[in-house]
């Protein structure tokens, strides 16, 4: 039987974070927590580690897009914050936001890792974003670096 698993580790990797501005503090620590685990975890050289700012989530997609279509990186881990409001404002960014990046992951066969919090309450984004839960942030990006690996193992 063949088993193909991802490590995490991928020090030659080239990986993009794209990070929405909007709701800036919770995703600077999404940010914090990424480049963390890139670079003490998975190994992954600072230099190898691009962060490009976007106005919020609803930009990902396009913004993912054409660094997908650069072949510049080996994964693009997509960063940002949709907190519900009163409005149904949230299920439209939220939901475009996570099918565009998945229509590019599918279209480039690029890892294109969704690191956006959907949260009901800036509570719960808190807590997502280092606190109780976790930092998410670094969960995509540990994401990102695996599935590097197991697309790599696939092609061989």
């Amino acid at each position: 039987m063949n088993v193909i698993t991802g490590i995490i580790a991928a020090p030659n990797a080239r990986v993009v974070i794209a990070v929405a501005r909007f709701n800036h503090l919770i995703n600077d620590n999404l940010l914090d927590g990424a480049v963390d685990s890139l670079t003490r975890i998975g190994q992954v050289k600072e230099k190898n580690i691009t962060v490009v700012w976007v106005p919020g989530a609803y930009e990902l997609p396009l913004a993912v897009s054409a660094l997908a279509d650069s072949k510049k990186y080996d994964a693009v881990v997509a960063l940002g914050t949709v907190i519900r409001g009163d409005t149904s404002h949230f299920d439209f960014v939220a939901g475009e936001c996570s099918a565009g990046l998945a229509a590019i992951a599918v279209r480039t066969t690029l890892p294109v890792v969704f690191g956006v919090l959907t949260t009901d309450s800036l509570e719960q984004a808190i807590e997502r974003a280092g606190t109780k839960v976790g930092n998410k942030g670094a969960e995509a990006a540990l994401s990102a670096l695996e599935m590097i690996n197991v697309l790599q193992a696939i092609k061989i």
